[in-house]
């Protein structure tokens, strides 16, 4: 484990490349310019590989398996850039493929049952919320796909949480659970009202907690 702070100078570039694609995504949503979501929405994602690839991901089983699934949100990001529905249920399958990733990698850490039992209420409590309040709004295949995608997501967070008293412990459930609270926008975008406020703040709470995620590589 790193004994030393934290190498900000490694990581001003990428953090210095989200800072300005996810402001001028967010400005390009805001105004309904493609061009901007298209060329800013890969360089947002581009940053937290960066990152995770600057901080040495490759150097541990459990970076190898993060930067995995860095890989397939990058990948999301890119397909739900695009309107049609076919280009929705792929972005859907590879970020739920990404969190099963992310899961995966927090089980390299080791396990706290103190923390993994800390999380089940307040999991149980996203799941169900969440279902009640999208279930109305779901027809053909997204009935089955989306409670599949939620089931994902409780189960990174359980993940996630088996990982506290770790160092990477902070950054690591702050990056999760924003990451899994940032799929609310993406849902209500796609399901309740598409509207400027989806973006507003789901798109920074996702690519800041995709940074956090990318940045615990350095405390493994």
């Amino acid at each position: 484990m790193p004994t030393d702070s934290f190498p900000w100078e490694t990581a001003l570039g990428p953090l210095l490349l989200a800072v300005l694609a996810v402001t001028t995504l967010v400005i390009s949503d805001l105004r309904n310019w493609r061009p901007g979501r298209y060329l800013c929405k890969p360089l947002a994602a581009t940053a937290f590989l960066w990152l995770a690839l600057a901080l040495d991901a490759t150097g541990s089983t459990y970076g190898n398996w993060l930067l995995a699934g860095l890989l397939l949100c990058m990948l999301g990001d890119i397909l739900l850039m695009f309107d049609a529905q076919h280009a929705f249920l792929g972005g859907l399958l590879a970020f739920l493929s990404g969190h099963l990733l992310y899961a995966i990698a927090f089980l390299h850490l080791p396990t706290s049952w103190v923390g993994l039992a800390l999380s089940v209420l307040p999991v149980v409590l996203l799941a169900v919320l969440t279902l009640r309040w999208l279930r109305p709004h779901l027809d053909g295949p997204m009935r089955q796909a989306v409670p599949a995608y939620i089931l994902v997501i409780c189960g990174m967070l359980l993940c996630a949480g088996t990982t506290a008293g770790n160092a990477a412990a902070l950054p690591l459930l702050s990056g999760a659970w924003g990451f899994a609270f940032s799929d609310l926008a993406v849902a209500r975008r796609q399901f309740i009202r598409a509207d400027w406020i989806n973006g507003l703040w789901g798109t920074p709470l996702y690519f800041g907690s995709q940074l956090l995620l990318a940045a615990t590589v350095f405390f493994v």
